[in-house]
């Protein structure tokens, strides 16, 4: 394997680097890295990744490019809104460098395709934003005895760190048990700092980097822990646990099983849906209609936090946050009529049985809350 002169000039900044030079930048065109995930930590690991030079990029995905992603997904751009990941992330990783093949599964990671796919790979990136997904990419790499550089964030903290089998701890001795299903909030609900995923996946990205250079101390058995808000870099120590049932002495599993139901998703133990049945419900576009009206009997209480309110709002509604329902409670009438909503119609159906008990009775939740008015109502935007 050489390097063309094309190639000589693109790495060339590498290449008087003593620690990379010829044999180094070699290294990284013969090496194979597949990325779990194209999302908010596989956008910037894709994107320098192939700037860096490696030679061979995988990338699983089964999404397709979404408004949302845009705030933080950097492989994908307007144009990109509608079409399936994997195909959007393969034209600009090929835009940054022609040199590297990328291989993509449009496929969702499972039990029954992990080992299969992982196995012509030399290391693994999880960019993943789900326990089952994290623990299923974990054992598939101590079966395989392949390197697997975990990133996760939340908000605005991240943290990274390098798992290699027989050389440190591993997934499970970091999380022995996940966590009650409900219990974490997804970046969906929770929300996440677009600019974090970049510094995490720039974390993972020299980690693999380092890692086929043979230069520099790696992460493994050290968690780095990221606070953008305090903007502080803290280590956390891990230890492998002899008693793993993985990578322990005396492993108990030893091929790769249903990571939903370990988990516990699918058994009933998720965080229970919030039940809209039993209360009285008013369809987006009937209140649109009464909106378009200017009825007088209409009277719209808005139960979601301040910041969702600065967001989108309904003509005329009054925001009182659900927890603090009970504390303007005086400032309602009994005998009038109200519609309450929030955003998808939870929160104001807890709000209404509230209500309920201290005797109003003329009250509606919005079917589909604040989001599902926009359905009938373009002016207001989806959140």
């Amino acid at each position: 394997m050489t390097l063309s002169n094309e190639e000589i000039i693109r790495y060339s900044r590498h290449l008087i680097l003593p620690e990379v030079g010829m044999a180094g930048q070699l290294k990284l065109k013969a090496a194979k890295i597949l990325l779990i995930g194209s999302g908010g930590l596989g956008s910037p690991n894709a994107l320098y990744l192939a700037a860096a030079g490696i030679g061979t990029i995988g990338i699983i995905d089964f999404d397709v490019v979404d408004h949302t992603n845009l705030q933080r997904q950097i492989l994908f751009g307007t144009d990109s809104v509608g079409i399936p990941k994997v195909e959007a992330a393969k034209k600009r990783v090929n835009e940054v460098n022609p040199n590297v093949t990328v291989n993509t599964y449009n496929e969702k990671l499972s039990s029954e395709n992990a080992l299969r796919i992982f196995k012509d790979y030399d290391l693994i990136i999880d960019g993943t934003d789900n326990f089952p997904t994290r623990y299923l990419v974990n054992d598939a790499c101590i079966f395989l005895n392949k390197p697997n550089v975990y990133g996760s964030i939340f908000r605005f903290d991240g943290q990274a760190t390098f798992f290699k089998p027989k050389d440190g701890p591993c997934y499970r001795c970091l999380y022995p048990e996940p966590p009650p299903p409900g219990e974490v909030p997804s970046c969906a609900e929770g929300g996440v700092l677009g600019i974090l995923p970049g510094l995490v996946g720039m974390v993972q990205a020299s980690e693999a980097v380092k890692y086929f250079l043979g230069r520099g101390n790696l992460l493994i058995g050290r968690l780095m822990q990221i606070s953008v808000l305090d903007m502080t870099f803290r280590e956390v120590q891990i230890r492998r646990d002899p008693n793993c049932p993985v990578c322990g002495d005396k492993p108990t599993i030893t091929a790769l099983i249903d990571y939903e139901q370990f988990c516990g998703i699918g058994l009933g133990l998720e965080a229970p849906v919030e039940n809209t049945n039993d209360v009285p419900e008013i369809e987006p576009y009937e209140l649109k209609e009464m909106i378009d009206a200017h009825d007088k009997k209409l009277n719209i209480i808005d139960v979601r936090e301040p910041y969702e309110y600065d967001i989108s709002k309904l003509p005329g509604s009054k925001l009182i946050p659900l927890g603090e329902l009970m504390d303007h409670v005086n400032e309602l009438d009994s005998s009038k009529e109200y519609v309450v909503h929030c955003r998808s119609g939870a929160r104001s159906a807890k709000a209404i049985r509230q209500l309920q008990m201290l005797g109003f009775k003329k009250l509606k939740n919005l079917a589909g809350g604040i989001n599902g008015y926009a359905d009938v109502d373009p002016s207001i935007p989806k959140y």
